[in-house]
């Protein structure tokens, strides 16, 4: 009997599948009628034999994972686990000559290059083989110290800074008074005002994660004595100080801060972390139109998160016994001025697509208020930097697309470069355009704004523009007056994007003035 590890799930060594340089992280192809995700789960819980192995599992060297390379009999590897994806081929969304590309060999980078969010373990685990006999999974770039010393007093904690810049690392230290214990991280440099750092205190464990750019410092603690579940984080942004402060159940001295646990006092890049995830609980569902529904979700008590602009998080749910997981983007309310929001909200809101057929969005669909949903941290790549000297921000979103170009039009209301920001936004009917009120609204009260409408399938009445995007389009949405300085945004299906990016590409935008965002 072959002891098969617990993997987690991303792995550390996996990446984003978004890219800041416009070029998307995967195709989707269309998938024959009945080979759907549900289809799937319903045919790998049928009981058939989907490895060929009569259920035994078996050590697979890499002479024989090379012999199973081929359409009919395709074996590969990820992170040292071997899977038959001979039977998977037709269920793949991104079809089978993708998943050729790694027949019979390790196909754990050519999986996270993409995959960041699927749970494979879940979805394959009926066509597990073994496991690899020799160790065939890529080491973990990160460093990590040895547990340090229990703390005390005021001392600053042992800490490992990374070979080439010893004083870039964060560093922490904490002190107390009679009814309150206070951590502080010292960041090492300034922090962007649209947030980074997010806590969670449960069961008496806190865990602090602070986002540097393309970095990541955790503090990961088992308390030294009960605390209340409330807690407060003052940010410091010029300087680099974030102070998290917790109240004391007893007013009594401590003299520790607490144990170390997993990937305390750690810095590594952010690709490289597994999702950690919390339970929220779902306290309204709004129509926003015929088919699209705003879920807004509470965070538990004990937690502080704040998703910057132009980031996801995902959404986790068992749906049949298989783990599935999907990315959304945040928006707020709705779209006044971001400077007006409560800096106390803390509730997510996320405008969501049903689809009859969509197996994580009918599941969504179905819970009910007070229902619970297992939410990560803020992922992707995105940032803000490249907007500090634009004057013009270009944006084409099509369908739910438009979720993370929400929040950018809302920062750039705010942004003191950005003389103007345009929206041009493609759906099949005028009935699928989201938020249009509140766009017209904005974009009739204020001149740093335009939104134009683009339908494939408007109804005879409609007076704007119709179609699918092309170069014409392109070329009069996107006049530059001299001297400007713009940037593009995209975001919407896979073959919306695809030719977006190469319709850009042909206007001369170059990779540093494009994101795309991809879903």
């Amino acid at each position: 009997m072959l002891n098969i590890p617990s993997q987690s799930f991303p792995a550390p060594s996996s990446q984003q599948r978004v890219s800041s340089s416009g070029q998307s992280g995967r195709s989707k192809v269309a998938l024959k009628p009945g080979h759907s995700l549900m289809d799937w789960i319903r045919f790998s819980k049928s009981g058939k034999d989907l490895t060929g192995l009569r259920g035994r599992l078996i050590e697979v060297t890499e002479e024989e994972l090379k012999k199973h390379n081929t359409r009919n009999d395709c074996w590969t590897c990820i992170r040292g686990l071997v899977y038959n994806v001979t039977p998977y081929m037709d269920y793949h969304p991104g079809g089978e000559e993708e998943l050729m590309k790694a027949a019979g060999i390790d196909g754990t980078d050519l999986f996270d290059q993409v995959h960041r969010w699927v749970n494979y373990e879940s979805m394959l685990k009926e066509c597990l083989v073994g496991k690899m006999a020799t160790k065939t999974t890529k080491a973990i770039r990160a460093i990590i110290p040895p547990p340090p010393p229990p703390l005390t007093g005021l001392s600053q904690p042992t800490t490992l800074a990374p070979p080439h810049d010893k004083d870039s690392r964060p560093r922490y230290d904490w002190f107390q008074t009679d009814g309150t214990v206070h951590l502080v991280v010292y960041a090492k440099r300034k922090i962007p005002s649209s947030g980074c750092t997010t806590v969670d205190l449960k069961a008496g464990v806190l865990r602090v994660e602070v986002m540097l750019g393309k970095m990541s410092y955790i503090i990961h603690l088992c308390l030294a004595d009960e605390v209340e579940g409330n807690i407060s984080v003052n940010t410091a942004f010029s300087v680099g100080k974030i102070q998290v402060s917790i109240r004391k159940q007893a007013k009594r001295k401590w003299t520790s801060l607490g144990q170390p646990m997993e990937f305390h006092n750690t810095f590594l890049l952010k690709k490289d972390r597994a999702p950690y995830y919390r339970d929220c609980v779902l306290v309204s569902k709004t129509d926003v139109n015929h088919n699209t529904h705003m879920f807004r979700l509470q965070l538990p008590r004990g937690t502080v998160m704040h998703v910057p602009v132009g980031k996801h998080v995902y959404l986790k749910a068992l749906i049949q016994d298989i783990e599935v997981v999907r990315p959304y983007t945040p928006v707020d309310q709705d779209l006044i001025a971001a400077s007006q929001l409560s800096s106390q909200e803390s509730d997510l809101y996320l405008m969501i697509k049903i689809y009859p057929d969509g197996v994580f969005t009918k599941h969504l669909n179905s819970l009910n208020i007070g229902d619970h949903v297992s939410i990560s941290g803020p992922e992707g790549p995105f940032t803000v930097r490249p907007l500090r000297d634009v004057t013009h921000l270009y944006l084409l979103a099509a369908g739910t697309g438009f979720t993370p170009m929400a929040r950018l039009i809302q920062l750039a209301q705010d942004h003191d470069s950005i003389r103007k920001t345009k929206l041009l936004f493609f759906n099949r009917r005028e009935e699928d355009i989201l938020w249009r009120c509140h766009l017209d609204e904005l974009a009739a009260n204020n001149d740093k704004f335009q939104v134009e409408y683009v339908l494939s399938e408007p109804c005879e009445s409609w007076t704007g523009r119709t179609g699918r995007i092309d170069e014409s389009m392109l070329q009069d949405f996107l006049k530059k007056p001299g001297g400007s300085k713009y940037y593009v945004c995209v975001c919407g299906p896979t073959a919306f994007t695809d030719l977006a990016i190469r319709l850009l590409k042909q206007q001369g935008i170059s990779d540093g003035e494009l994101h795309t965002f991809c879903g």
